[in-house]
């Protein structure tokens, strides 16, 4: 039988707190135990106080200083009680369906030693504006986007995966509601590098581990997201941040600079169209900081290419 941890990093986010604590609380079979990371910017005693209304649960609270969602995560999983066999992440502002852990157990109870993580069912996943050219052939023969859900191309962009209507194998997992077996912790981590916001850290270590194992999305293990306003960062420091660390995802899994920096464009160049288009001002300075860490990208790479030539 498998034994749950479930890790969630939370920041300034109390009420978003209380609601998925409310739907863990409400579930068919509840999680062994919740290892609560906090970095919000003052002593929480809010937080605390909520805590305390979910006796049913075993839950342990951490204070972390100072914000970071991959090293509030790799806090939680050295925190996890050592006879848990799976250990599971949740965002904050999600809750989920009463049955999704019972659904889910099953599912790992009969699972193949060679999957290695599971995630659970986006059941309010919204609609999309479809990229006429993001969902093309084109993009998929020059493996800059692709077409299956779930996906990694050569550029290191990933396919969304949405909600299935089956139980499917992907290559990546969204850290928004997941599990993994404990024992990939024994080598992997959340890596630092993807620091403060941490966008595409779940990318990164679900990539890592498809390589060697399985990972699934549960159909029927049903979970929602409702997007905090709160603990957001600019869309100007968003724009520097998708750059810079789509460019270090790349390089850290040798895949393609050359594809990654046309996909790079594109999104550029679509939220230029975009903020145009519907005086979208949120998109422009999100695309103004796509061109400041381009640029200087840029210059760090010159700089090195500079530095490796006075070296011959």
């Amino acid at each position: 039988m498998h034994r749950i941890s479930l890790v969630v990093a939370t920041k300034d986010r109390p009420d978003d707190l209380r609601r998925l604590l409310n739907s863990l609380s409400l579930q068919t079979t509840v999680p062994d135990e919740i290892v609560i990371v906090d970095a919000s910017v003052e002593a929480n005693e809010s937080v605390e106080s909520i805590l305390n209304e979910f006796l049913n649960l075993t839950i342990r609270y951490l204070p972390h200083w100072p914000p970071s969602a991959s090293a509030q995560r790799n806090k939680g999983i050295l925190a996890c009680h050592s006879a848990a066999t799976l250990i599971g992440f949740a965002d904050d502002d999600t809750t989920f369906e009463p049955e999704a852990f019972t659904n889910m157990l099953t599912f790992w109870n009969s699972a193949c030693a060679d999957v290695l993580g599971t995630a659970f069912n986006l059941y309010n996943y919204p609609k999309r504006h479809k990229s006429v050219f993001k969902h093309s052939k084109l993009a998929e023969w020059i493996s800059l986007y692709s077409l299956r859900p779930g996906k990694v191309s050569l550029s290191g962009w990933q396919s969304m995966i949405g909600r299935v209507s089956a139980t499917e194998f992907v290559d990546w997992l969204p850290s928004s509601a997941v599990l993994f077996r404990r024992d990939v912790f024994d080598r992997n981590r959340f890596d630092e590098a993807f620091n403060s916001y941490s966008y595409l850290e779940d990318l990164d270590l679900s990539y890592t581990l498809s390589r060697v194992g399985r990972l699934a999305v549960v159909v029927d293990a049903g979970f929602h997201h409702f997007p905090s306003q709160h603990g957001r960062i600019s869309t100007r420091d968003f724009g520097r941040c998708e750059v810079r660390n789509r460019l270090y995802l790349v390089r850290k899994h040798s895949l393609s600079l050359t594809r990654c920096y046309v996909g790079l464009g594109i999104r550029l160049a679509m939220s230029i169209i975009d903020g145009l288009a519907h005086g979208n001002s949120g998109q422009l300075t999100r695309a103004f900081g796509n061109i400041e860490e381009l640029m200087k990208q840029g210059f760090v790479t010159a700089k090195r290419a500079v530095a490796g030539a006075s070296l011959l």
